[in-house]
């Protein structure tokens, strides 16, 4: 058992005056530390223009003596100020001891917790003056819709010669080999429209679309045109009525872009490989002396785009432009690749570029299956999809044990049994390596069109639940993948594009899909878990307990992936979800389980 009391901070705005200055501004921060702790003093250091320097830190009299949430009453409060001189400033706390850890010599606080020993910056917090996320980004719930596989608005159109018929209702996903990205279920953007009741229900606000541009497969990520919307998806007036009725609801739509690579149908490859002298030539990578060209994992149908051509730099980020009205931002395809090859590295480049291009209100969310943090935090992404530090820990811990994968995500060996202490480490590791900023306007997802479903990782409904009641209480944007809140299932990306079940109630688990709209209402309905803090407050091998906290409010979160003892409340709490009862004392130890409570102020 471990329960975690330490000094805290972290970049809500219940700790940091202004989550997103201006350049040369002044912020107040402030850190919380346990009387218990000992903590005679504190420093903050920030580094500006490469220069550490410390600032004293007072006791906040007014918010010590105030209790400001209800966890910590016996805490000090303590205040300093410094100043965003640079885009990106990091900084920490030099804490000074008084008490049983007094001999030690000062403790270090950065976003990765205390420690006794000196660390690199790595960890440190960060104030970032880039311009912001859109506003309404960081209180989104976005719903992943792969076209093919949504709804049909009953049009017959003429099938290209790629296409495999498939029966929605009757013939099964094939997971792999010959025809997986040939087989056409003939979903379209007008049976997206007749479906929107059920996203709204559901509790999702944003709605992304997998690639709907046309191309010669289902998933669209080979686009043959960019100025154009895929005929078999109802064309540019089907986008039209699509983005018309999501946005007559208050929703947004977000579509799926390829800056990586296109298709080799596409025009601008097309004039590129039939004429050496073509202008379009320089938009990719050609072998001088062979005439081959290099595209994404030796994929000769996927192109690599070369960024350092002014013709890619000039026509994609208008592609992005050109859609946006009817789109309200994009997710960027393997985003982690875009302008990297061999010596070239333009990744930040085109993220910044492609960010002055869209403008301030538009989201620009990109795809990473590993650690993005090198790439956030430049002006560039407003956050990534966090596989790293979200996803694989959470499969790690509510893992079925019968599960039995060959990979995650292409790491081998399948995935990892771990227990709640080891997850919460892979969690914060992660977290520490980025913005609060970054983090929060990262989306936080349990599975998608590339990954096998969540059902089939954890293997039970109730193992399941407590997976989305992560989703829907870490910070982070929650992406619900359409299907997952049925309780479908899938081995891999391709198994896990089953058509939806509308006209099959026997792979409709309603259980399921009452418990997502019950944790995506609770997420809309408390501030504290779309804007506040997070502090972490015990783990051990099968529970998670944590507390998402504002100037108003603090919620308290246990997690159980399995039966264990009652552990105590920190305060008085009434239950908020998945508990009854009057106000307790003590958390309950039933497991699987997921609850939420409200701390008496």
């Amino acid at each position: 058992m471990r329960h975690i009391d330490e000094p805290h901070h972290d970049g809500s705005a219940l700790y940091v005056s202004e989550p997103a200055p201006s350049p040369g501004a002044p912020v107040t921060v402030w850190v919380r530390t346990p009387r218990a702790a000992g903590v005679t003093g504190v420093h903050v250091r920030a580094v500006c223009d490469g220069e550490p320097r410390y600032s004293e830190a007072a006791v906040d009299a007014e918010r010590t003596s105030s209790a400001i949430t209800g966890y910590g009453a016996d805490d000090v409060w303590w205040r300093a100020e410094i100043s965003a001189v640079n885009p990106v400033t990091r900084y920490r706390f030099l804490l000074r001891t008084g008490g049983p850890r007094a001999g030690t010599g000062p403790l270090w606080l950065t976003a990765a917790g205390v420690v006794a020993h000196d660390v690199t910056d790595a960890t440190d917090f960060r104030l970032v003056t880039h311009e912001p996320p859109p506003g309404w980004l960081a209180d989104a719930v976005v719903y992943q819709i792969f076209p093919d596989r949504f709804g049909r608005s009953g049009q017959d159109r003429p099938l290209p010669g790629w296409a495999l018929p498939r029966d929605w209702d009757r013939d099964p996903v094939i997971p792999s080999g010959p025809g997986t990205s040939q087989q056409f279920y003939g979903g379209d953007l007008d049976g997206v429209v007749r479906h929107l009741d059920h996203i709204e229900a559901l509790g999702a606000d944003t709605v992304y679309l997998t690639p709907i541009f046309p191309a010669r497969s289902n998933h669209r990520y080979d686009a043959a045109a960019f100025d154009r919307i895929d005929p078999l998806l109802g064309g540019d007036e089907a986008l039209h009525r699509l983005s018309d009725a999501v946005h007559a609801r208050g929703m947004r739509l977000l579509g799926d872009i390829t800056t990586n690579h296109c298709g080799d149908a596409h025009p601008w490859f097309t004039a590129a490989v039939s004429d050496v002298h073509a202008p379009e030539r320089e938009m990719f990578y050609f072998d001088p002396v062979t005439g081959d060209y290099a595209s994404w994992w030796g994929v000769k149908s996927l192109p690599k785009l070369n960024w350092g051509s002014d013709l890619v730099r000039e026509r994609v980020p208008a592609v992005l432009t050109r859609w946006l009205g009817p789109l309200d931002g994009w997710r960027v395809d393997v985003a982690n690749m875009t302008g990297r090859l061999g010596a070239d590295d333009h990744t930040h480049e085109v993220a910044a570029l492609l960010r002055r291009a869209l403008g301030p209100g538009a989201a620009l969310i990109a795809e990473h299956n590993h650690d993005a943090s090198a790439d956030l935090d430049r002006d560039g992404w407003h956050g990534t999809m966090n596989y790293g530090g979200f996803t694989r820990p959470v499969w790690s811990w509510l893992r079925g044990p019968d599960l039995d994968l060959d990979h995650f995500l292409g790491v081998p060996g399948g995935v990892p049994s771990r227990d709640g202490l080891q997850t919460l480490a892979t969690l914060r590791t992660f977290a520490a390596h980025m913005s609060w900023r970054s983090l929060t306007h990262s989306w936080q997802l349990l599975d998608s069109h590339d990954s096998p479903r969540i059902r089939t990782v954890t293997g039970s409904r109730a193992r399941h639940l407590v997976a989305a009641g992560l989703q829907a209480t870490l910070p982070g944007t929650p992406m619900v993948f359409a299907g997952s809140e049925f309780g479908l299932t899938g081995v891999n990306g391709e198994h896990s594009r089953t058509p939806m079940p509308w006209n099959r109630p026997a792979d409709q688990d309603l259980a399921t899909l009452a418990g997502y709209r019950d944790l995506l209402r609770l997420r809309r309905d408390e501030p504290a878990l779309r804007h506040g803090g997070l502090r972490w407050l015990h783990a051990d091998r099968d529970c998670l307990v944590f507390a998402r906290e504002t100037a108003r409010e603090s919620l308290l979160v246990c997690a159980r992936r399995a039966p264990g003892r009652p552990l105590p409340l920190p305060a008085p709490a009434t239950p908020v979800h998945n508990a009854t009862g009057p106000a307790t004392d003590t958390l309950p130890g039933d497991g699987p389980s997921f609850s939420v409570w409200r701390l008496a102020r």
